[in-house]
């Protein structure tokens, strides 16, 4: 037997990076096992919301998720603190949309209930409407000038000189607790740096209602404290009135416009801090078969997501845009899509120009289940027949979330030969289809639990190298107790993602990938076997605590021998992994011998 008993690396949550750096060399690291909590680099910083800890309490899987942007200044420090306690490094923030309006006869933007929309009507210049005052200067360039369309875009940031490109034609305006800023362009989106509005063009307005104080600098300086990453929202697209679901290529010049200013002005503040992770592209897309390859024929929300992408590539080099499109595997509707078809449609998205796809595993939505191939013929999850009715897997699912995300990381290799280098992460939704425990203002979401939740990143499997969730508010701190809560008082509890047949030396033996895997126990059993194998990977086995390469920053390597003689071929074994207090994994593996 090997009895081979490997150091522990401490673990620093490095904001910048998806893989973290080790203090030292394997050898001189100490054989006292995994850190625990009170091991980890900490520090208090006081400010006027109260004293905060930067310490990492119990990291968890999950090491990202999304937040709704706040004004409350406190509200952000107390969630980066939860967040960072549970060992997230990552913050994504929910965007708005850029959206065209309708104005009335004296300048003041309209609702589509044709009512005035009262988050612009306080925008007046010299007396006039905001609108009304930016065609007047217009016409006074030159009477043949004239505005298309008016545009509207809300936020609670607050943005810097390199928003404006004509001082002459655009304006900052603050009214109050709010600033309006009135951004012009030509029509055709190429947004002049000439600023010669003397000659008679078409032209876009664009009102921004905007924020005092900026609340991207603001997390910025906290994820300074953390350690953390942020990706700021990039402005949504309008979406296509036909076809809501697509984003309305009709509008690429103006949101591009808007875009490239937003950027500019990140790129004059924030190109240097590495608390700027990157962007986050919101307009959300089903991932199924579809076509990028630069032609009138091209799907026309990767046309949009290809115009925005151009602009960050510019503006922000080096910035990466994250994407998290859904997964839709019933068989009850017709735009569900296979495996196969999703790997298509990830080569198209990657063409795209995007850094990092983060697919949602949708088994939030119970648009996909989680279970393995041998589970076909076993009935669905009580929690999924609201959506699917009372099936089996095989009968309402096309695949399961592991097939999915095999299929994509095989996709990503492919791509990356054509050379479209882009990393595949995991967004378990943490959250149930109907809400018997509703969260918050989230609709008919409700909440789920810890053992869920380790279930979806057991069946992610190998094939990512991050899992984020979305999202931490409220899904995370609704109930009780809460999903934040569960995760605090059961943080170390094993989840396996992968099991494969492995020799050491000229020992037949199960190399077994995962989270929280030194010190435990292996059972191993299949069908017709009289007695199940336990083994104690401290006595008979081999522990790494590297994570193996491409694989997320926490996962670990555990191997115990196994005589794969004794196993029937083609059999499925299956695979529980225990703690010595006696907790197991709450999803064992499943292992196909071949």
């Amino acid at each position: 037997m090997l009895t081979v008993l490997l150091g522990v690396a401490i673990i620093a949550a490095v904001a910048a990076v998806v893989i973290v750096l080790r203090e030292a060399p394997l050898g001189e690291r100490s054989a006292a096992g995994t850190p625990t909590p009170s091991e980890t680099r900490a520090s208090l910083f006081t400010d006027p919301c109260g004293t905060f800890d930067t310490g990492v309490r119990a990291p968890y899987a999950v090491t990202g998720y999304w937040l709704v942007p706040t004004s409350n200044e406190c509200t952000w420090r107390k969630q980066l603190e939860a967040i960072h306690r549970v060992g997230g490094d990552t913050v994504i923030r929910l965007g708005t949309g850029l959206q065209a309006r309708a104005v009335d006869d004296e300048g003041r933007v309209l609702t589509g209930d044709r009512e005035i929309d009262k988050r612009y009507e306080p925008c007046e210049e010299d007396g006039v409407p905001c609108l009304q005052a930016a065609e007047r200067d217009l016409k006074k360039a030159n009477p043949n000038n004239r505005v298309t369309w008016n545009y509207v875009y809300r936020t609670d940031e607050r943005f810097g000189p390199g928003l404006l490109r004509c001082p002459s034609m655009e304006r900052v305006i603050p009214v109050g607790d709010r600033v309006y800023y009135r951004l012009v362009a030509p029509e055709d989106g190429s947004d002049d740096p000439s600023c010669d509005f003397s000659k008679p063009r078409n032209y876009h307005v664009i009102l921004i209602q905007a924020a005092q104080e900026d609340s991207l600098t603001r997390l910025l300086d906290l994820a300074d404290r953390f350690r953390m990453r942020v990706f700021p929202a990039l402005p949504l697209a309008p979406r296509d009135p036909a076809q809501p679901t697509r984003a309305n290529p009709t509008h690429i010049g103006t949101l591009t416009t808007l875009t490239r200013r937003i950027l500019q002005d990140y790129g004059e503040r924030f190109r240097d801090r590495d608390s700027l992770g990157g962007v986050y592209q919101p307009f959300e897309l089903q991932l199924r078969e579809m076509k990028f390859e630069g032609g009138k024929d091209d799907h026309p929300t990767l046309k949009v997501y290809a115009e925005q992408h151009w602009i960050v590539e510019q503006e922000l080099p080096g910035k990466p845009i994250l994407v998290s499109p859904y997964l839709d595997a019933r068989k009850s509707v017709g735009f569900a899509a296979t495996p196969a078809q999703v790997a298509r449609g990830f080569k198209a998205l990657a063409r795209t120009g995007v850094g990092i796809i983060a697919p949602q595993d949708s088994r939030g939505t119970g648009k996909v289940g989680l279970f393995w191939p041998d589970e076909r013929d076993e009935p669905v999850d009580a929690r999924l027949r609201p959506v699917v009715g009372d099936l089996t897997y095989g009968e309402a699912y096309h695949g399961s979330t592991r097939d999915y995300y095999r299929a994509m990381a095989q996709a990503r290799q492919e791509v990356a030969e054509e050379g479209h280098e882009v990393e595949l992460w995991a967004n378990v939704e943490a959250f149930e289809p109907s809400a018997d425990v509703p969260c918050g203002n989230r609709g008919n979401r409700g909440a789920t639990d810890k053992a869920r939740l380790d279930t979806a990143v057991t069946l992610t499997g190998r094939y990512v190298s991050k899992v984020i969730s979305y999202m931490w508010s409220d899904f995370f701190t609704c109930g009780s107790p809460s999903l934040a809560d569960q995760i605090t008082v059961d943080w170390n509890r094993p989840i396996p993602v992968d099991g494969v047949r492995k020799t050491r030396g000229i020992q037949e033996g199960l190399e077994i990938r995962g989270y929280n895997l030194n010190s435990t126990r292996v059972t191993i059993s299949w069908e017709g076997q009289p007695v199940p194998k336990m083994l104690d990977v401290a006595a008979v086995g081999w522990y790494d605590p590297l994570p193996p390469p491409g694989m997320p920053e926490r996962t670990e390597t555990v191997w115990v021998p196994l005589n794969w003689s004794e196993v029937p071929p083609d059999t499925w074994i299956r695979v529980e992994i225990t703690t010595a207090d006696g907790r197991s994994a709450a999803e064992p593996l499943h292992v196909k011998a071949t």
